[in-house]
């Protein structure tokens, strides 16, 4: 009777103490409850898209002259693609803001006709990079709406030698990066230690290129430089 006690007192002694043992368990404590997440608004659905209104599909840029045979982006008037690109949008978009800014075409009216469209123009210098893998580079720029928010755009040259848009994206661009064919888009978020990097690359299928992987950064304030200790650099 003596060793059964002896071993029951050792069994409640071990279940108290979290199972302790040579592994070394220990007992975190109270974890609390464990909540299955709960849906708000279940009941409330969007509206799917009107025809048009899907900013992430391709786009053929009208009003534009087709490219020579051989040709790529390095022959074509980047503010050109970009000022017949937000005129169509403006007019399909019919002044709801979901294609493009309401604000793009008062802004792209900055643009002269003087090299890159003069000291006022909003429009982003081209950076010419091949996403597609296609061996030829593809058109990628921005129109500054605001001095914080923009729209970011790429384009491509189809087998006719048409000009469509394949990727379009209004947002604060902290940062827009391209390597082996991913185009990664920096974007800050409300909490100030991350930032948000959406991956984007070339979907065939869709003929765009298409968001394939969403992640944050981790960012550590910037104390050390004149743009004041508000800003952030962000690990990678």
């Amino acid at each position: 009777m003596r060793r059964t006690r002896a071993l029951l007192a050792l069994a409640a002694l071990a279940a108290t103490a979290g199972c302790a043992d040579v592994a070394g368990l220990q007992n975190d404590g109270d974890l609390g409850t464990v909540h299955a997440p709960q849906t708000l608004w279940k009941n409330i659905r969007p509206d799917p898209p009107a025809p048009g209104q899907q900013p992430g599909t391709a786009a053929p840029v009208p009003g534009l002259p087709k490219v020579p045979s051989g040709s790529d982006m390095r022959t074509v008037d980047a503010l050109s693609v970009v000022r017949a690109d937000i005129t169509s949008a403006t007019t399909e978009d019919n002044g709801t803001g979901r294609l493009v800014d309401p604000r793009a075409i008062q802004r792209l009216a900055l643009c002269t006709r003087a090299p890159a469209g003069g000291p006022d123009c909003p429009v982003r210098p081209p950076a010419l990079h091949d996403v597609t893998g296609d061996g030829k580079p593809e058109l990628i720029t921005a129109l500054d709406i605001d001095g914080r928010l923009s729209e970011l755009r790429v384009y491509k040259i189809t087998n006719n030698g048409g000009i469509t848009r394949i990727l379009s994206r209004r947002a604060v661009l902290e940062g827009v990066e391209v390597a082996a064919e991913h185009l990664a888009v920096r974007e800050p978020t409300s909490n100030p230690q991350y930032t948000s990097v959406s991956d984007y690359v070339w979907d065939p299928k869709a003929g765009i290129m298409n968001l394939s992987q969403l992640t944050l950064d981790e960012c550590q304030a910037l104390t050390d430089t004149p743009l004041g200790p508000d800003r952030t650099r962000c690990a990678r």
